[in-house]
């Protein structure tokens, strides 16, 4: 899992948002340099203006990067926010902290927490998301679905 802390003051807009993606794709090459040579990786994120700014679009076509479709009303659709936030909820419910710096480091443990089962129960539950948004037809519907 490749994680990475926004700078304190640092607004996230399209030219923040390659720098990130660089150093995804270096982390990728790296880490699985034969899913990397097969192209076989695709990106998933969703459609906050900095991810869809024509300098993104752009990034991502000139290094060929290959995204996976998110629908316009759809935000239950990233393992972020169904599945690894709601785990950090719930370890730092009700801890406060003096810095940024301990913030960062407990979030760390939290995700340096999660295991293999962990990341095939949230890709599982990812799957399940998909096919809810599919028999919507990529409309809105209520409720997560993830039981």
């Amino acid at each position: 899992m490749y994680k990475e802390f926004v700078p304190p003051g640092q607004t996230v807009n399209g030219k923040f948002y390659c720098k990130v993606l660089r150093r995804v794709r270096e982390n990728v090459r790296c880490k699985w340099p034969d899913m990397w040579k097969n192209g076989d990786c695709l990106l998933h994120h969703g459609n906050a203006p900095a991810h869809t700014s024509l300098f993104v679009r752009e990034f991502l076509t000139k290094n060929n990067m290959t995204t996976v479709p998110n629908p316009a009303y759809s935000p239950d659709l990233a393992p972020c926010d169904f599945y690894v936030f709601p785990k950090m909820k719930l370890r730092l419910k009700g801890w406060h902290f003096i810095s940024i710096e301990e913030i960062q480091a407990e979030s760390q443990q939290v995700l340096n927490t999660l295991t293999l089962a962990d990341l095939n129960e949230c890709f599982q539950k990812w799957q399940n998301c998909w096919d809810r948004c599919i028999e919507a037809q990529g409309d809105y519907f209520e409720g997560n679905g993830r039981n």
